[in-house]
């Protein structure tokens, strides 16, 4: 038999599938959602750079990164 996957956008819509695969007598398990390693990665680097104190303000960072040239 062929599984499926299920991305509910928020609690009520979990609550509302597992109470239909409970009346369904369906069996299902529970996985916490994972991060792809990139994300993990990138924000282990970022923490890193704030536990050393390599910060900078929002208005810094949006004159760097915004400003209009």
């Amino acid at each position: 038999m062929e599984s499926i996957v299920i991305h509910p956008e928020n609690s009520h819509q979990m609550k509302a599938v597992k109470a239909v695969l409970k009346a369904l007598k369906v069996p299902f398990e529970n996985q916490p959602a994972t991060l792809p390693l990139h994300i993990s990665d990138s924000i282990a680097k970022s923490m890193k750079q704030y536990d050393e104190g390599q910060t900078i303000s929002i208005e810094n960072f949006a004159a760097k990164h915004f400003s209009k040239k």
